[in-house]
């Protein structure tokens, strides 16, 4: 069984680091769902904004098409085989300001729900004994099929905001598979390294 797995940035372009385990593990706070090594990436604009902010971002949702972010390419990160694609989730309006505390209070029960309301929509990419998965990915955007072999650099979905989500981002995390509640979460790091909590990464 592998200890650890090195895999390629599912994207190109500039992205904000979040929730690292070069941080802190369980790097999400808890170790369900095999959750302890994952890490999210949040696209950021040229300036390292995720969105501009307006008057109206502090006090009420926004819909995911205000950020530049939602629809970017994500891509596989590891040769191997699809073996769950799932995108038929909604994207739902993203939190910030005053909004965003409101959703951080219902956390916990959401920690407590179904894998698919967590993750939202996603693609899972056996890679030997471990499985890498890509989730909150944008409704009706995933293109890799369940058995189909992909490279690195496969175009496999998009970036949305659907599942537990504040934001348009893209969760990464690697388990023993394939199912993933009975899963043990495995290290991961990207091209060698792994970025810290607020790191901007710019991957080509």
């Amino acid at each position: 069984m592998a200890e650890s797995i090195d895999i390629a940035y599912p994207f190109t372009g500039r992205w904000l680091t979040q929730n690292s385990p070069a941080d802190r593990v369980p790097s999400h706070g808890t170790a369900a769902f095999a959750s302890s090594y994952a890490i999210d990436f949040v696209p950021v604009d040229d300036a390292g904004r995720t969105a501009p902010m307006r008057l109206d971002s502090f006090v009420r949702p926004e819909p995911p098409e205000r950020f530049p972010g939602f629809g970017r390419l994500l891509k596989a990160p590891v040769e191997g085989t699809v073996i769950a694609a799932h995108d038929a989730e909604p994207d739902h309006p993203a939190h910030r300001g005053l909004p965003s505390v409101a959703y951080a209070l219902t956390q916990a029960r959401r920690a407590r729900a179904r894998w698919l309301e967590l993750a939202g929509n996603h693609v899972f990419i056996s890679c030997g004994d471990v499985v890498v998965a890509l989730c909150h990915l944008q409704q009706g955007s995933v293109v890799a099929r369940t058995g189909e072999r992909v490279a690195v650099g496969d175009v496999v979905g998009r970036c949305g905001n659907s599942g537990h989500s504040t934001e348009p981002h893209v969760h990464v995390q690697a388990f023993t598979g394939p199912a993933v509640t009975q899963a043990t979460a495995v290290p991961l790091s990207f091209n060698g390294s792994l970025p810290q909590n607020g790191e901007i990464v710019d991957a080509l």
